[in-house]
């Protein structure tokens, strides 16, 4: 029997380093989304319970959804890049993919952890804020802090890319 390839092998062809490369990729999509994801929910829980009672500071309560938002674009940004990155008709090293697994684990982690962060954080506060409106301001810190955590793991995860 005579089986006809496609594609035909050659060393330029990356195997198995494209795909640490692309787990990197699809991990920080992944992991950012959740963490964007559970952020929104849990906070969106919050201004739902204030808004019942103070529906004219749900415009305030909204913060923490739109900093949890920002999560997934974090992930995306990183994703973006790597992709990029991998030229199928250009060598394509264990290094790179491993730098590139590496970099999309560290944005993707830390866009988890903030999420899970401005979740529990911003549920509490704008439960609260609807009690007071002196506690604007410690909120928003709370967040800033927060959200920092992801920034954190972006930048990390850019210089990866290099």
């Amino acid at each position: 029997m005579n089986f006809i390839f496609a594609a035909e092998v050659t060393e330029q062809m990356p195997g198995a380093q494209a795909f640490f490369g692309y787990f990197g990729i699809s991990m920080a999509m992944i992991f950012a989304n959740l963490g964007a994801a559970y952020g929104t929910a849990k906070s969106g829980v919050g201004i739902a319970s204030m808004g019942v009672l103070k529906p004219e500071k749900i415009v305030k309560g909204i913060i923490p959804v739109v900093m949890a938002g920002i999560l997934g674009i974090y992930g995306l940004v990183v994703s973006v890049l790597l992709i990029q990155k991998i030229d199928l008709n250009k060598p394509y090293t264990y290094f790179q993919g491993f730098s590139h697994l590496t970099s999309g684990l560290c944005c993707g982690f830390s866009a988890l952890a903030a999420g899970y962060t401005i979740g529990i954080v911003g549920d509490s506060a704008v439960r609260a804020l609807g009690q007071e409106d002196k506690l604007f301001v410690g909120m928003i810190l709370m967040l800033i802090f927060a959200e920092a955590i992801g920034l954190f793991g972006l930048i990390v995860a850019l210089m990866l890319t290099q």
